[in-house]
């Protein structure tokens, strides 16, 4: 892979992953609700889920997609079946201080997620085709998919960091030692988070059909 290419494989991986996403509004839901803690099976599910996407269709899925265009409409169905799921749910959870509520978020769910969620797909698709060459494929691969596993575990910690801060914002004493443009914002933000992700999450599928 040429300096070229290796710098603009960053900045595309960078973009997509720090991008507003199903996976990101997952991850600051989850640790808004739930705590960082509870919110670490979404952090290594994306880390490493993501990754083994570009793997898959690196070494054959695309060749699948290509012979059978229509798997890839079926994953996309399916995949924005299970978002709007995801965004009713979200929707509909009470903000609580109770942080021992289970995260009904698993590694495992997390990782398979990745195979139906349109945005991870196409963008692990464009990566394989672009980024990866014939020529050097064991070393392209290698370089790609070390980058995606750091990208992806960066983008996803900050935005769990996101939904942790809100929660702090939450705190009335905290926000009163805040100007008062920022206080006020701050306060009706954390006091409709979910629907605030729930909204965007819906957005997202919206803007991935035009």
């Amino acid at each position: 892979m040429l300096l070229s290419d290796l710098i603009a494989f960053v900045l595309f991986c960078s973009a997509a992953a720090f991008s507003p996403g199903p996976n990101n509004f997952m991850a600051s839901y989850s640790a808004f609700n739930f705590g960082m803690k509870k919110t670490l099976p979404i952090i290594y599910g994306v880390t490493f889920g993501f990754p083994l996407l570009i793997i898959c269709i690196n070494f054959g899925l695309s060749i699948v997609f290509k012979k059978y265009p229509e798997i890839q409409k079926i994953i996309t169905v399916a995949g924005t079946i299970f978002l709007i799921y995801m965004a009713y749910k979200i929707a509909t959870t009470k903000n609580s201080d109770n942080k021992e509520v289970k995260n009904p978020a698993t590694f495992i769910n997390i990782v398979l997620f990745q195979f139906i969620n349109p945005k991870a797909v196409i963008c692990a698709a464009f990566i394989t085709s672009t980024f990866i060459s014939q020529e050097s494929f064991v070393k392209d691969s290698i370089i790609v998919i070390t980058i995606a596993i750091i990208i992806s575990f960066f983008s996803i910690v900050s935005w769990s960091l996101i939904g942790k801060y809100m929660t702090i914002g939450e705190s009335e004493k905290k926000l009163s030692s805040l100007p008062i443009f920022l206080s006020v914002p701050l306060k009706y933000i954390a006091k409709n988070f979910n629907f605030l992700m729930s909204g965007m999450l819906i957005l997202t599928i919206i803007i991935l059909y035009l």
